[in-house]
């Protein structure tokens, strides 16, 4: 890490001595920034739904605070060829039923992963690519891959396993063009009813109210070690107001993302701040479809889109500042970015620095694309996902204005946004983006390379930018296995595809948690709130 990162991820940490927690505090309570859209482990690849998963149920590979990759269910892993991995699975492992964890768990887990429906970003993304696997006893599963996969732990650490046994899956073969014997796989909703929901994780689901609670409680047969808390509460408390107030009246005991402004009351009251540096990026995506019949939604003032014309993409570039933004909407608690990944994430650049504020010449080079009057444009943003999500939308669309970009501001809550963002109905649209790896690949392959529903690349590119030079050396960094080769690789697509501006980066989010006297909690560069590390204080 940097200094300045450093700084930013200790911060809060030293504040004041702690006492230790009540005698006999068995649960804890949980106010959440946003909901979990499902119980599934396979529905939605977004950090919500992830950071509750991984109570439930267990990848083979999990990360610590810094996304180092660390054994779970799997104790060892190693490359056998150029394009093969072998995985050491952690033995007298049971799932919350009772029944055992073997080999046949996993590949029942990657054959019903393609089943999932309505999914509105799939984990099929981590899947590709595997031509086959065997598993030549319980404890050992060997991956035959199509070409060189150096990400593969990182993938298989994104993927929640179920029990074959206890889903109708025991018979199940693997096949890339549609598993054998999978039997009927569980629909997502079936995950809502707890006799359903069977991990081996810590905790096991006790209830989900959608929009109320989740509970969960210690799983007997967890093989790990014991979790400090006999029953965790999350709620959802999409208003930021309303979870400070519900910290303070004691009705929870740690809230996610509290505002800036309330930082000074928490303190007050003899709670605790924690802040780190993540690793997620706020950013515009701008509609860049050219097929036939398209007309991108939302545009007035002229029969074109716009942003198909690279200008005008640098011209919303250049009007945004960065800065003002980081310090008066965000507090200072977020960084300006100039591309993806915060440095020194693997594959970034320090030289990769935010595009330069200056309205002036994003005047000019609207004029220069053929806009000296700009046009009108629609933004669509979460109002409940993302740290003052509205509130850097509303910054960004005066800024625009002042160019003559005239820009309405259309504010919804997550899963409309999402429904809508998945419908193409905005060509301009605001949201974040948490890489799952650590590593400059995932960013890059999820928003800019073209996208493809057969290689899941391009999963989440909703702007549907497409650059062939630029999906090549996408495709060679994922098959480059030497660190330091793919690292370069995935340094110069970085650079091509900043500078084509297919997506406009903003900031990197700095998350807070604040957490009730006498509990403590270690800030993770992924965002997500764990039960598990929630300690007593020292």
């Amino acid at each position: 890490m940097t200094n300045d990162l450093k700084r930013l991820a200790l911060a809060g940490l030293g504040l004041a001595a702690l006492a230790g927690a009540p005698a006999g505090a068995q649960e804890l309570k949980i106010g959440l920034g946003a909901e979990a859209t499902s119980i599934d482990p396979h529905f939605h690849n977004v950090g919500p739904n992830n950071a509750l998963r991984k109570h439930i149920f267990q990848a083979l590979v999990s990360n610590d605070e810094n996304q180092k990759n660390v054994p779970e269910l799997a104790v060892s892993w190693k490359s056998i060829s150029e394009t093969d991995w072998e995985f050491k699975l952690r033995p007298g492992v049971t799932f919350s039923n009772g029944m055992a964890f073997t080999a046949r768990d996993v590949v029942y887990t990657l054959c019903r992963i393609p089943t999932v429906e309505n999914s509105p970003s799939s984990f099929n993304v981590f899947t590709r690519g595997i031509n086959a696997v065997e598993t030549p006893d319980p404890q050992t599963v060997i991956f035959r891959m199509a070409s060189p996969t150096p990400l593969l732990p990182n993938n298989l650490a994104t993927l929640g396993i179920l029990s074959s046994e206890a889903n109708g899956g025991t018979g199940v073969q693997y096949d890339p063009k549609g598993c054998k014997d999978l039997g009927t796989p569980p629909k997502s909703a079936d995950f809502n009813d707890p006799t359903k929901a069977i991990g081996t994780g810590p905790f096991r689901l006790v209830n989900y109210t959608r929009g109320q609670q989740v509970v969960i409680e210690r799983n007997p047969t967890y093989w790990g070690d014991k979790p400090r808390w006999e029953r965790v509460v999350f709620r959802p408390i999409p208003n930021q107001g309303a979870r400070v107030a519900a910290m303070l009246a004691g009705d929870v005991d740690m809230i996610e993302t509290p505002p800036i402004q309330d930082f000074d009351r928490i303190k007050g009251a003899g709670h605790q701040i924690v802040q780190g540096i993540s690793n997620r990026i706020i950013y515009l995506h701008m509609d860049q479809f050219q097929g036939e019949g398209w007309k991108t939604p939302g545009i007035k003032g002229t029969d074109k889109n716009p942003f198909l014309d690279r200008r005008v993409r640098e011209a919303v570039s250049k009007a945004i500042n960065r800065q003002a933004i980081v310090d008066r909407i965000m507090g200072g608690v977020a960084v300006a970015a100039g591309e993806l990944l915060p440095t020194p994430l693997f594959g970034t650049s320090p030289d990769m620095k935010p595009d330069t504020f200056n309205p002036d010449q994003a005047r000019k080079l609207l004029a220069e694309a053929g806009y000296p009057n700009g046009f009108e444009v629609t933004l669509g943003t979460p109002n409940d996902r993302y740290i003052n999500d509205e509130k850097v939308a509303q910054a960004v669309a005066q800024m625009l204005t002042r160019i003559g970009i005239k820009t309405n501001v259309d504010a919804t809550t997550a899963s409309t946004f999402f429904s809508r963002r998945n419908k193409y109905e905005f060509s301009l649209y605001l949201a974040g983006w948490g890489a799952d790896s650590g590593e400059m690949a995932n960013p890059l392959v999820a928003l800019v390379a073209t996208m493809n529903p057969q290689t899941g690349m391009g999963h989440t590119n909703r702007g549907r930018y497409s650059n062939p030079e630029l999906d090549k050396l996408i495709v060679e960094a994922q098959r480059t296995v030497d660190d330091a080769k793919r690292e370069e690789i995935l340094r110069r697509a970085s650079k091509m595809a900043m500078a084509d501006y297919p997506i406009i980066p903003l900031h990197f989010e700095v998350t807070p948690w604040a957490v009730r006297k006498g509990l403590t909690y270690k800030a993770r560069i992924d965002q997500y709130t764990l039960a598990t590390e929630v300690m007593p204080g020292s």
